[in-house]
């Protein structure tokens, strides 16, 4: 039989793994945001830029 200890151990190992798993996987979640984010400004910036040089041509 497996003492109480060392199922409790294996239990508190499982439990610590996962959540090490899902904060890693909020980081990679996070970042991704974050890119899309500074990416769609970038080109926003851009368009911006580019109508206005279109104006002042006219």
């Amino acid at each position: 039989m497996v003492a109480p200890s060392r199922v409790a151990d294996i239990g508190y190992k499982a439990f610590s793994g996962s959540m090490m798993l899902l904060t890693l996987y909020g980081g990679y979640l996070c970042s991704i945001r974050a890119y899309r984010y500074f990416q769609r400004r970038n080109e926003l910036k851009a368009a911006a830029e580019n109508q206005t040089s279109e104006v002042i041509k006219e």
